[in-house]
């Protein structure tokens, strides 16, 4: 399967998870897994959430994420990845003056 971001409609979520600004998102996700091309702006951030019954992959396409995973912060640079297993939580804010772009990958981990 091919999944083709150019063709899917970007939506622009404010305060995501609880978080503040602005994040551009475009998806596809089914009941398995959901994967996003994400562009966070600068200065906006994500708010803490906790993957319970799932897990989650970011990929940093370009620029710069600053993640905090159960309470530890670490940078994340265009092409590198954060790991975020079920049962663990974490947020993540974009601290630079350019856009963060990025992959989001969130596999369902069913019983």
């Amino acid at each position: 399967m091919v999944i083709d971001f150019d063709k899917i409609t970007m939506q622009t979520i404010n305060g995501f998870k609880g978080g503040q600004g602005e994040l551009d998102m475009a998806g596809f996700g089914d009941d398995k897994v959901k994967i996003m091309r994400n562009v966070l702006k600068p200065q906006a951030s994500a708010g803490r959430h906790l993957h319970s019954s799932n897990s989650e992959i970011i990929y940093v396409l370009q620029g710069e994420l600053t993640i905090t995973c159960d309470g530890e912060r670490e940078i994340v640079r265009a092409g590198q990845l954060h790991y975020c297993p079920m049962g663990h939580q974490h947020s993540y804010t974009n601290l630079s003056t350019e856009d963060v772009v990025f992959l989001g990958i969130v596999p369902e981990h069913h019983a």
